[in-house]
């Protein structure tokens, strides 16, 4: 009976002892915490003074769970702003690479084009100034006038280029025809029929048909690729502006700092928690995915174009042969369309004087070095011809479809905002460390209205993303018209280097408001780096001791002198552990009664006493 008794205290021991253990180690990891917490809030530029010693009641919070914690409002309310500025970095982040790739693949092509331009007009230039001397010069407005309205047509002024190249070749064909012919005089009238007769007597052949359809589909289509990208550009820009809803952003708080108010500060929120804040913060913006595939597919349709029929670059380069083949056409037949043309337009009155004279023995003949030289294509401040320039950008194009739709996981993969997705028992599901259960939901705002992280109003519409719609739908008709060679209205858009002529396609970090105060580098992710202390499942375990004041364990009493009667005793440790008098008016051993009297009083006083120890513990914590 007695050993029964003995097991029963021994058993009763043990339990309070487990309790004991766990209740300090509670009572430890919570105080050690709120230090490491500490540690963190101070490295984000907070007062650590904020941040209580211990654990205290998170009734005040409004966006972390209001359990105990080592957060309280006040810092809440901080941590609300940072968060604000760290979400608007990390879009900002993810926006750079495509922001600066159509940014500078704008200019790229601006610049590719202009200097395109600028070397055929010298190359002509040259040529002619060789052959011809100071006839060409006496004339050089004609070609002139031509190279600056294909540059203003490129700028985005209203012109017909069918008109431009016919402007071109007519004025060409009057002064030429005054030249071959300059013993006689005539008036506008008459050179104006001689325009009328060119369809007819094509006196420079096919050059004219042939050079204006392949300028016009070629100029078509680069002035609206180049508009195409830059409108582009506008569009992430724009997108990249929209204001964060207020609920996006405390759904941003409870997903990277309330972790940190419960004491995990190393743990990373749930990647599927990620993704189901991120899509109802990024509602809106995915919703012009569809548009912007489209938008990027009717772009690289025209790019494939500018690589092959509407290559401007074979179009623009050897325009100064071209011309001057015309030219020759007309001197090969200049008696016989003399001819035909004084025919149909009567014969003008000769007056012949000495210049008119010299004049008249200048012929179109170009040196064989000049017809037949190898044309090397420019180099330009792309660095490239244009077929490489735009195979480049058909593959950076290309790598930007689903580009809206791909943003919330493009930042929850970043291992500084999210934990991996095979670490799905090791994360921050919103109220502790644990499996994040609800499903990621679709793409588009419609699908948002079951979010259960972020309150999406999915009946809203927001403005900027329908003006951003429109803007693709009509550049996208644009891009499709060009592709088919049909004449493109322009649309106004700022394009670097269009309007200037010098544009830049260099983007400048934090050019998106983020407040006065930008985190740092090291915090761009919502990352506290503190020391990775070890973990385990459901128990956030550290190494480091707290500075507060360690807890005092209870005194011992002495322990009981032994006797030969007691055997069989085995004291506690509390202060009745003394063996207690019997009333054996005997003076001999207590008999079975009087043991389980004794030992259940026993077990009862060692209760008693671990309670009082224990009490003492959890006042010292």
């Amino acid at each position: 009976m007695a050993d029964a008794g003995w097991f029963s205290v021994a058993q009763c021991f043990k339990a309070y002892v487990l309790f004991l253990v766990v209740s300090l180690s509670q009572c430890q990891t919570l105080s050690t915490a709120c230090i490491e917490v500490k540690k963190a809030y101070a490295a984000k530029g907070f007062d650590e003074n904020e941040v209580p010693l211990k654990a205290v009641s998170g009734e005040e919070l409004t966006i972390c769970p209001r359990t105990e914690t080592c957060c309280t409002r006040d810092m809440e309310d901080k941590l609300t702003s940072l968060s604000r500025k760290e979400y608007v970095r990390q879009l900002e982040e993810s926006f750079k690479l495509l922001k600066t790739t159509f940014a500078s693949r704008t200019k790229k092509f601006d610049d590719f084009f202009v200097q395109l331009i600028d070397k055929a007009q010298l190359d002509l230039h040259e040529m002619f100034l060789q052959t011809y001397g100071l006839l060409y010069q006496q004339n050089a407005a004609i070609f002139t006038k031509l190279f600056t309205d294909l540059r203003h047509y490129y700028k985005g002024k209203d012109m017909n280029l069918s008109e431009v190249m016919d402007s071109f070749f007519s004025k060409l064909l009057q002064r030429v025809f005054e030249l071959v012919n300059s013993g006689y005089v005539f008036t506008s009238d008459y050179l104006g029929c001689v325009t009328d007769k060119m369809n007819d007597l094509k006196p420079f052949g096919e050059v004219p048909i042939k050079l204006s359809t392949q300028v016009r589909k070629a100029f078509i289509a680069a002035r609206t690729f180049v508009q195409g990208l830059s409108i582009g550009k506008d569009v992430i820009n724009s997108v990249f502006e929209i204001t964060p809803s207020e609920a996006c952003i405390k759904a941003f708080v409870k997903m990277t700092y309330c972790p940190h108010c419960r004491g995990l500060t190393s743990t990373r929120p749930c990647n599927n928690y990620c993704l189901n804040t991120l899509k109802g913060c990024l509602a809106y913006q995915s919703d012009l995915n569809v548009p912007w595939n489209e938008f990027i597919d009717a772009l690289y349709q025209v790019a494939t174009r500018l690589e092959g029929p509407f290559n401007i670059e074979t179009v623009v380069d050897p325009m100064n042969v071209k011309i001057s083949e015309a030219i020759m056409n007309f001197q090969e037949n200049g008696q016989a369309l003399s001819n035909k043309i004084f025919a149909g337009c009567g014969t003008p009155s000769k007056v012949r004087t000495r210049r008119d004279t010299e004049a008249q023995q200048h012929t179109f003949d170009f040196p064989a070095s000049n017809t037949s030289k190898a044309r090397v294509r420019p180099t330009t401040a792309a660095g490239t011809s244009l077929d490489r320039l735009v195979r480049d950008i058909k593959d950076k194009v290309k790598a930007a479809k689903d580009f809206w739709i791909q943003l919330p996981y493009v930042i929850c993969n970043n291992e500084g905002i999210a934990a991996a997705a095979s670490k799905e028992d090791d994360c921050w599901n919103g109220q502790d460390r644990a499996r994040y259960a609800p499903p990621v939901q679709q793409d588009g705002t419609l699908h948002q209205i079951n979010n259960p992280e972020v309150e999406v109003d999915v009946t809203k519409v927001n403005t900027v993303i329908s003006r951003q719609k429109t803007q693709l739908s009509l550049i996208i008709n644009k891009l499709q018209n060009a592709q088919k060679g049909d004449d493109v209205d322009w649309i106004d858009t700022e394009i670097d280097g269009l309007t200037s002529g010098s544009g830049s396609g260099d983007m400048t970090e934090g050019s998106a408001s983020s407040g006065d105060n930008p985190v740092t580098d090291e915090e761009k992710n919502g990352n506290i780096d503190i020391d990775n202390q070890p973990t385990t499942k459901g128990v956030h375990t550290r190494t480091k001791k707290p500075v507060s004041e360690k807890p005092k364990p209870p005194v011992e009493p002495p322990m009981p002198p032994k006797s030969e009667d007691n055997d069989k005793y085995r004291p506690g440790s509390g202060k009745s552990d003394q063996r207690p008098e019997t009333n054996n008016k005997g003076g001999g051993r207590p008999n079975g009664s009087q043991s389980s009297f004794a030992f259940s009083l026993n077990m009862l006083l060692l209760i008693i006493s671990i309670q009082i120890g224990l009490q003492r513990i959890l006042v010292s914590c």
